[in-house]
């Protein structure tokens, strides 16, 4: 039975601190038919129009409660059933809107919401109970980032039926998490996600709520966490969406100059607003607890944040203070995060933001955020840009800085490296086409990429069909080139990350240490000349990982390396390895340090290096192999 509206609500609601409006608000079954409630403040009449009568909009008119609240309750109203609120403005201009609360729509471009109960039995009680920590900065975390209509598009895509392939391959790859591009209901397609009308409502494109709900379970008992991609930057301005909702600006901002997005002509949230960032807090609140979603990564966070952005002089609104912060976006995210970390303890909260913005992941201060992971933009930005160069031109001081300069910020916010969709699309070319030279030196440079960013301190992000080595740029209406696993070279390439992968869970040193700098020591960090890197990871306890990058194709023969430990070296993994597509130039070992300092480090290796290629070696210790 639906419940009223208490003084709590309402007060929670103007406060912008309700997380639970998802359960007083929308489209709720019962065993005679289905409670509706819509907030409209400044509407002069609203009733529900839908299936069950014939889209009559005299036939159900709702009632007032006050504060802005509409009810009524309908016999004979049934799951699946489709239905509108039409709400008539102060100027008696009536239009029909979807439910901004639905929990499920009908299937674009059809534009109705659905009546839909959520109840599921679960089944991935071991992995909810044990979660917590799964994504602390001291754990390895390696993320699949999916768009679900194009991953395996052979005929209709459905969250059962992926879910089925998916964990399957995800388990056998060898990632710890899969991301989900945004699943919010959105009317455009080609918007991928990123323009949403449905906050709470999955898109039905792949099926049900609960077919959702079987995908995470499914993934869960696997062993693998799920995040979900969540878009609170901007909204569609579609005529059923929020859009201009009771005949006011009730979501967006009324002034364009903080209610439009130019980039992407779409609405912004006008965030200084309790009941907004209220029914934005609920939408968050809804996913993880409605489906279990063990994280989400909020889009376009630097969007939100500056009231500038992407605007000239004269096009934008100073805040109180008179600066560009964006103080109720700020406002919305300390108390998102807050709230998230208090009421689902092991979720983790991931920024994608762009800019030099103090402690996104930092919890003091009145700027601070409590993010828990921040997307590395500058470190994806300057390694695309030195991994495209032609060899030439990596030896030069300015473009080995691309490469070092990481060393001044890395510990500055806890960091996620994502190479995401946003790379392999409009004209950026796919990561492989990325690369330098031939096809095999391509794939050559892509292992050697690769292993860089899996060794590096921060958490891995890769967008799906990079593993691979997909030769075309990302198309959302076609699917991934599975076929080219019949050519050895990108079969080879995903064996190395699925060896990456599981390289990264067996060693400590690799992941523990992320956010600090003991976890990092540079041993090669100036031969532009050769474009080689050399550098040791290292956990309290654990044995130390050295890993070695030759990003030319030249071979380097009796290269010296310093090492902080005398004795004998082995390598632990190499993408020259014929396994992976190499040509086996790098012996496995042992390789005895020669007693002779180098670069600051007591003794030093000798080693001879594969053309683009990455090199990881242990110590070798008595007892452990």
């Amino acid at each position: 039975m639906l419940r009223g509206i208490t003084d709590e609500d309402r007060w929670l609601m103007g406060e912008g601190r309700h997380t639970a409006l998802h359960h007083v608000l929308g489209c709720f079954l019962d065993e005679s038919g289905a409670s509706f409630r819509v907030w409209a403040p400044n509407a002069a009449w609203a009733s529900v129009v839908g299936d069950f009568n014939n889209w009559n909009p005299n036939a159900h008119p709702l009632i007032s409660e006050g504060h802005g609240f509409w009810r009524t309750h309908i016999d004979g109203v049934k799951g699946g059933d489709s239905y509108k609120f039409q709400i008539t403005s102060s100027q008696y201009r009536s239009v029909d809107k979807a439910d901004p609360y639905a929990v499920w729509a009908e299937v674009p471009p059809r534009t109705a919401s659905r009546a839909q109960h959520l109840d599921y039995q679960w089944h991935d009680e071991s992995w909810m109970s044990a979660r917590n920590g799964t994504m602390a900065p001291n754990r390895p975390i390696s993320i699949y980032e999916i768009h679900l209509g194009s991953w395996r598009n052979h005929g209709q895509v459905n969250y059962r039926k992926i879910a089925l392939e998916l964990a399957e391959y995800i388990a056998e790859q060898g990632f710890t998490h899969v991301e989900l591009m945004p699943l919010m209901e959105h009317p455009f397609y080609g918007s991928w996600g990123y323009q949403a009308t449905g906050f709470f409502a999955p898109t039905a494109r792949y099926g049900t709520p609960q077919d959702l709900m079987f995908l995470v379970d499914h993934l869960h008992q696997n062993g693998i966490g799920v995040l979900l991609d969540w878009v609170a930057s901007n909204f569609a301005t579609d005529l059923h969406g929020l859009a201009y909702f009771d005949g006011t600006h009730l979501y967006e901002h009324a002034d364009p100059r903080r209610g439009y997005h130019p980039d992407w002509t779409s609405l912004i949230f006008d965030y200084d607003r309790g009941d907004v960032r209220s029914f934005l807090l609920s939408s968050v609140h809804s996913w993880l607890d409605r489906y279990h979603i063990d994280g989400l990564r909020v889009d376009g966070v630097a969007s939100m944040l500056y009231l500038d952005y992407s605007r000239q002089p004269g096009q934008w609104i100073p805040n109180e203070r008179g600066g560009r912060e964006h103080l109720g976006a700020v406002e919305l995210f300390r108390e998102m995060n807050q709230s998230v970390h208090r009421t689902f303890p092991g979720v983790a909260m991931m920024a994608e933001e762009s800019t030099s913005w103090p402690h996104v992941t930092g919890t003091f201060g009145d700027l601070a955020l409590g993010f828990d992971y921040k997307w590395d933009m500058g470190w994806m930005n300057d390694t695309l840009r030195y991994t495209s160069l032609d060899p030439l031109f990596r030896s030069h001081p300015d473009s080995h800085r691309l490469v070092t300069f990481r060393g001044m910020y890395a510990y500055s916010e806890r960091y996620a490296l994502a190479i995401s969709h946003d790379e392999v699309v409009h004209g950026k070319r796919s990561l492989l086409e990325k690369q330098w030279g031939s096809p095999s030196a391509k794939l050559a440079g892509l292992r050697t990429l690769l292993g860089y960013m899996w060794t590096t301190p921060g958490k891995k992000l890769l967008f799906m069909g990079n593993e691979f080595g997909q030769i075309r740029e990302w198309n959302h209406d076609a699917s991934l080139q599975w076929e080219l696993l019949d050519q050895p070279g990108h079969s080879q390439l995903l064996a190395w990350v699925r060896a990456l992968n599981h390289l990264l869970r067996a060693e400590p040193a690799l992941y523990r240490e992320d956010d600090r700098p003991n976890g990092f020591l540079w041993l090669e960090p100036e031969d532009y000349a050769r474009a080689v890197f050399g550098y040791l990871r290292r956990a309290d306890g654990e044995r130390d990982v050295m890993v070695v990058l030759n990003f030319t194709p030249v071979r380097w023969d009796r290269y010296l390396v310093g090492v902080p430990a005398s004795g004998d070296w082995s390598v632990l993994l190499s993408s020259d390895d014929p396994h992976f597509g190499g040509d086996g130039l790098m012996k496995p070992g042992p390789i005895g340090s020669r007693g002779v300092a180098h670069q600051g480090q007591p003794d030093s290796l000798l080693l001879d290096l594969p053309p683009l290629a990455a090199i990881l070696l242990v110590r070798n210790e008595p007892g452990r192999n």
